[in-house]
């Protein structure tokens, strides 16, 4: 099972990503995301949805060997696509998204928590984009969420990682936690929030989203198009077809 959904606690609801071994999501895999972070925020006795994963990371991003089989446009297209739907439904979830990470954090996963609303992290988590290690482009407008500007282009252009206490340090990170507290601590904050009225939280998450200084949704589209253009040159095949292998 790739995503299940649970309600663990009154007003919250736990929507948890699991597909071995690394989290990497295929298409398919990313509008199952959407739509059950969707159907929780509809829910009007939910007031909270935390976002987790279970196994070795949180997210590691697209299934790149989904994009190898693939001989035409078809997966990247599918992939470019379903990423936007999953972040999209995490940032326009009408209810207060909690993003609990644990270990790797890469690419489209770092899309998913930089449109969360708050982020709890364990020690052991390390955030990054290895986009340009992958073919790819995209996400720097989520990264851009989580970390100053000179920094995410450092870390954009050299693929390298930022760990969870040094997101706390910047103010991303709401708290970090060991590795076996962390779901204790994610459902801590969780649950104060489920504790305010449901309208007013819905109210607010749409008053929050509307004075944002980025248009998230449009910027990310427009970082894809560059994405897409790599895949048009070639250069996107031919860095792409280094992955896993010793270069």
């Amino acid at each position: 099972m790739t995503v299940s959904t649970t309600s663990p606690a009154d007003g919250v609801r736990v929507v948890t990503v699991d597909r071995p071994p690394v989290n990497a999501l295929p298409v398919q895999g990313w509008y199952d995301l959407a739509d059950a972070v969707r159907a929780a925020g509809r829910d009007p006795e939910v007031r909270c949805v935390v976002l987790a994963a279970a196994g070795r990371g949180f997210n590691a991003g697209v299934d790149i060997k989904e994009l190898q089989r693939d001989t035409g446009h078809e997966a990247l297209i599918g992939a470019n696509r379903g990423c936007a739907e999953a972040f999209a439904a995490v940032y326009t979830c009408e209810v207060p998204v909690v993003a609990a990470v644990h270990g790797f954090c890469l690419g489209g996963g770092v899309g998913l928590v930089g449109n969360a609303d708050a982020i709890v992290a364990s020690e052991d988590a390390v955030f990054g984009l290895p986009e340009l290690d992958r073919g790819a482009l995209g996400a720097a407008t989520h990264l851009a969420r989580l970390v100053p500007q000179h920094l995410m282009r450092t870390l954009y252009y050299t693929s390298r990682t930022v760990g969870a206490a040094e997101l706390l340090a910047h103010g991303s990170v709401w708290r970090v936690a060991p590795p076996h507290e962390l779901m204790d601590t994610a459902m801590e904050l969780a649950q104060e929030i489920a504790a305010k009225d449901g309208h007013l939280l819905r109210l607010a998450k749409a008053a929050l989203n509307g004075i944002d200084p980025v248009d998230v949704q449009r910027s990310y589209r427009f970082e894809q198009g560059f994405t897409f253009e790599a895949n048009l040159a070639g250069t996107a095949d031919r860095v792409r077809d280094t992955f896993g292998k010793e270069v």
